[in-house]
């Protein structure tokens, strides 16, 4: 991007009041021209006025080296040349000083009255020597020569520089007004890049957190089952074969759940990365946004939790895989049973499996009691467990916890508007509670 007014500020390099070199060798340049002009019609005005030569083109030098201050006091500079606009010289310090003072960000009445002043001086100063001139018969012209010639050269001397200065002056604040508004238009644009990056950045971290979740729901369920069940293997392997058979049917078919879910989240990623590469910009393409990325995924993740759930429907699935590990499971329904949106369901359902996840890896062999309530403006959920019968048992079975489980259900409840609670009963057991608007 430009740095319009990086460049604009450092430009300001000339001496005391000029902006640039260029203009104070200009503006003393013109000083000069003046300076001697003023000192060359200063000898007939030391004539005329019966001063010596000497002190009129001292007083023309002086004058006339007026212009150099045009920049940083233009009035100034108009109303010496208004003055000595009766001694008929500074012509140039007049014409560049009424161009200086239209062109300066001055207040329109303060250009217009002395431009005024400056015309009725000149028209005067004219007429009066026209007249002089025919009088002594230097010209023979008629007498309406006389008004003629004062009006066409005071305007001549006046109109032509405050028109331009008028002109030079709008289109350089209309050069400062683009180029504020360029610079105003270049924070903003940086401004948006930033929130943008903050964005960005915010998205990914809420990406990463949704597919660690995703991956802790779909994988630590059934692994953890698979746990308990390779312990009950272990432990009738000798004494019941059928029995041991029956345990490592049921681990193969847990791992393969397992496996298959993960293969579904892994191609939604895949699916997701892959539509972003297919829509983005052939240049872009070798810098994908992960955050773009995650959007792609979640949205795939969602139609992939919409067309194969998991259901309400398939909690009694659910407990009787816990109750085949070993678990009694009492489940109860309340309300008339019917349909959520499938973000409602998957919520609902993840919530009681992993509640019944903590209780395999927390208090094995426990009692747990699940509850389902379908009210009419929201669906209650609630998995309370008893005490462990050994309280040593979880620790046999050799499975690891990683404090993931309750924040993940939190913040997919809270994420619906609705309200989670856990914690540990007044009987040693735990209990977990979500209530899930049903809007």
């Amino acid at each position: 991007m430009t740095t319009t007014g990086a460049d604009h500020a450092t430009a300001l390099t000339g001496p005391w009041w000029w902006s640039r070199w260029r203009s104070a060798v200009l503006d003393v340049g013109l000083a000069l021209v003046s300076a001697l002009e003023c000192a060359a019609e200063g000898i007939p005005f030391a004539r005329d006025a019966g001063i010596p030569l000497s002190a009129g083109i001292v007083f023309g030098l002086l004058a006339g080296s007026v212009l150099v201050l045009r920049r940083k006091w233009p009035i100034a500079v108009v109303l010496v040349a208004i003055a000595i606009t009766p001694a008929q010289m500074g012509f140039l310090m007049g014409i560049v000083g009424l161009y200086t003072l239209a062109a300066a960000e001055l207040p329109r009445r303060i250009i217009v009255a002395l431009a005024g002043m400056s015309l009725l001086g000149t028209m005067i100063v004219t007429f009066v020597r026209v007249k002089q001139d025919m009088a002594r018969g230097d010209l023979t012209l008629g007498d309406w020569f006389v008004p003629f010639a004062a009006v066409t050269t005071s305007l001549g001397l006046t109109a032509p520089p405050v028109l331009l200065g008028l002109y030079v002056g709008a289109r350089r604040r209309l050069m400062e007004s683009l180029r504020e508004r360029a610079d105003s238009l270049e924070r903003e644009l940086q401004l948006l890049a930033e929130r943008a990056e903050e964005r960005a950045e915010w998205a990914r971290g809420e990406e990463r957190t949704r597919i660690a979740r995703e991956m802790h729901d779909v994988v630590a369920h059934r692994v953890s089952l698979m746990v308990v069940h390779a312990a009950a293997l272990q432990a009738v392997a000798r004494k019941d074969p059928e029995k041991a058979v029956r345990n490592a049917a049921l681990v193969g078919d847990m791992g393969r759940q397992a496996l298959t879910e993960l293969r579904e989240m892994l191609g939604v990623l895949r699916s997701g990365e892959a539509a972003q590469r297919r829509t983005a910009p052939a240049s872009a393409s070798a810098s994908v946004p992960l955050a773009a990325v995650g959007v792609a995924a979640a949205a795939a993740a969602s139609r992939v939790a919409e067309e194969e759930g998991p259901w309400l429907s398939e909690l009694e699935v659910l407990i009787g895989q816990s109750a085949a590990a070993g678990m009694v499971v009492d489940l109860s329904v309340e309300g008339a049973v019917r349909s959520y949106t499938a973000l409602i369901e998957q919520t609902a359902f993840r919530v009681v499996q992993e509640a019944l996840t903590n209780v395999h890896k927390h208090a094995a062999g426990a009692k747990t009691h699940v509850r389902l309530a379908h009210r009419v403006a929201e669906i209650a959920m609630q998995v309370e467990n008893e005490p462990p019968p050994e309280p040593a048992s979880a620790a046999s079975a050799g499975l690891p916890s990683g404090g993931n489980g309750l924040v993940g259900m939190r913040e997919r409840v809270l994420g619906l508007g609705g309200v989670f609670v856990s914690g540990p009963t007044d009987a040693g057991g735990f209990r977990v509670s979500a209530v899930i608007p049903a809007a």
